[in-house]
């Protein structure tokens, strides 16, 4: 691969003379503009190929079928937690706590 040097101005670069652009108003009920960065269908099936493809890869190796689905379900567990947390799930994550805090307590 050839590394072709790129033409650059010689002074400093113009600043922008463009307006700014007018943010119209988000409409009720509708999502704002960070709601394309959340967790979506793409991401699931991306998450669902590589939690397989780790499994298989990790069976193919020769590690016993138990420990690869306690990997799996940590990494699962960790996961979701984080997702949650980052979502600002805090309600989710309060019922999850209690739940585990209730089954660990046996009631």
């Amino acid at each position: 691969m050839s590394h072709v040097p790129l033409p650059r101005p010689a002074g400093p670069a113009p600043a922008c003379s463009c307006p700014p652009a007018a943010v119209p108003p988000v409409a009720r009920g509708s999502e704002p503009d960070g709601a394309a960065g959340r967790f979506g269908p793409t991401h699931a099936l991306i998450l669902l190929i590589a939690v397989l493809g780790l499994g298989c890869g990790l069976f193919l190796a020769g590690t016993e079928l138990q420990t690869v689905f306690a990997l799996l379900g940590g990494c699962g567990a960790i996961g979701a937690a984080t997702l949650t947390a980052a979502g600002g799930g805090r309600r989710l994550m309060t019922v999850l706590v209690e739940t585990a805090v209730r089954s660990g307590a046996g009631k």
